[in-house]
């Protein structure tokens, strides 16, 4: 890891509540995308979109923002302030956001959609380069800020369900104004920090650190494998509420079924430290790997077996494993082996490894909804091992080149 310079005053001062705060702002990003997630397909349905296009639709802005959210978190990295870049992006997002209350067309819609994908998906890395400050900085603890995220997109699971169980999809867009308008009212309240640390120009060994950590095989081959395993649930993310309506389960149900996935995530963050703490990043992301593979062999056989809505309870709990044990692992593997002036583009780089894959099977979930219906989740079992196998090959690697901390996640901290 790269020779950090000491912290200067400025950032040895803890903003006020800065835990809390951080907390707030996980919660209030997380809702509008705890809405987006499972019902903007249905609204896409509503309005006589067909399989490949809601495709399309959903993955185009994929393939845009993995060019542009990492050149937007290394800007961030930067500039004065990256709560700054933050409240900027909250309000064009919101701002654009007002588009789908136009008359849909396809491209209207695809059109927002990519505007969109450009200044929303940079919220979420920008949320976590600066909570990993507060890690280093600070001592405070990742998992217990990051959960709140997942709270609240549980929560909005839940009451966008039953909102929907009494309007309709017709009142997704009005849905998704209103929360990124909360979400942007909680990002003026981020905690400035000013700039990340850079390391000293002094030592020629740090500067080479905090590049070749980002280019270090290892490294390069979790990120590839996370991506792929968060890849796996392109077909779910796409499709899966449209099954369910196709089932015969009401919008209160669907979001019953969202929100226990959420639920389960919860649990695992609020015990990681307990249960996982010890565990490389690695090691992590191969536990969710193998539940992955799991979870999308037995999806689609729960329905024709007769193990009906429990059994989708049932697998939903699996969540806990192929994503929530992801977002952890990955996060740890950056605070582990990445320098703070660098924690941005690392970011950017485990955002670009999980859209571009995400993308890409999205847009393939089109025509595999269209012609296998549910059969779709076998070829995302074999696109989970496809990551497994990636975190496996790191594993074995020995071009480590950063050696593993045993500090718990949420609590690994830079050298000062």
């Amino acid at each position: 890891m790269s020779s950090l310079p000491p912290l200067s005053p400025e950032q040895l001062v803890k903003p006020r509540h800065f835990e809390l705060r951080i907390a707030a702002i996980f919660a209030f990003l997380f809702i509008p995308q705890g809405l987006h997630l499972p019902y903007f397909p249905l609204w896409l349905e509503l309005k006589d979109f067909g399989p490949e296009q809601i495709a399309v639709i959903l993955s185009a802005p994929m393939f845009l923002r993995v060019f542009t959210t990492p050149l937007i978190t290394a800007f961030a990295d930067r500039a004065k302030d990256r709560a700054n870049v933050l409240i900027v992006l909250a309000a064009a997002t919101l701002t654009l956001s007002c588009g789908y209350f136009l008359e849909p067309s396809y491209v209207l819609v695809l059109g927002i959609s990519l505007a969109l994908s450009v200044v929303w998906t940079p919220h979420s890395p920008l949320a976590d380069s600066l909570a990993l400050s507060g890690v280093r900085r600070f001592g405070s603890n990742y998992t217990s800020m990051r959960v709140w995220g997942s709270i609240s997109f549980l929560c909005a699971n839940l009451a966008g369900g039953v909102v929907l169980g009494w309007s309709g999809a017709a009142i997704v867009p009005l849905l998704m104004a209103v929360s990124l308008a909360i979400g942007l009212a909680a990002s003026l309240f981020a905690p400035r920090l000013g700039r990340p640390r850079l390391a000293s120009p002094l030592s020629a060994s740090g500067m080479r650190g905090a590049g070749s950590a980002l280019l270090d095989r290892r490294f390069l081959l979790l990120a590839g494998g996370a991506g792929l395993i968060v890849a796996s649930h392109a077909f779910f993310y796409g499709f899966v509420s449209i099954y369910w309506k196709s089932l015969g389960l009401s919008d209160t149900l669907i979001g019953l079924l969202w929100a226990s996935g959420v639920i389960a995530e919860v649990f695992i963050f609020a015990t990681f430290t307990r249960v996982f703490g010890r565990r490389s990043a690695a090691a992590l992301l191969m536990i969710a790997g193998l539940f992955a593979i799991l979870r999308w062999l037995v999806f689609p056989v729960v329905w024709p077996v007769g193990a009906g809505v429990l059994g989708f309870f049932v697998v939903q709990a699996m969540h806990a494993f192929s994503t929530g044990i992801v977002i952890i692992g990955v996060q740890k593997l950056i605070a582990e082996a990445v320098p703070e002036e660098r924690t941005g583009a690392a970011q950017g780089i485990a955002y670009f490894a999980n859209g571009i894959f995400m993308a890409l099977f999205t847009l393939l979930s089109g025509p595999l909804y269209d012609r296998f219906g549910a059969g779709g989740f076998f070829v995302m079992a074999v696109v989970a091992a496809g990551g497994a196998g990636l975190v496996l090959l790191a594993r074995l690697s020995a071009a480590s080149g950063h050696p593993q901390s045993s500090a718990s996640g949420g609590e690994t901290r830079d050298p000062r």
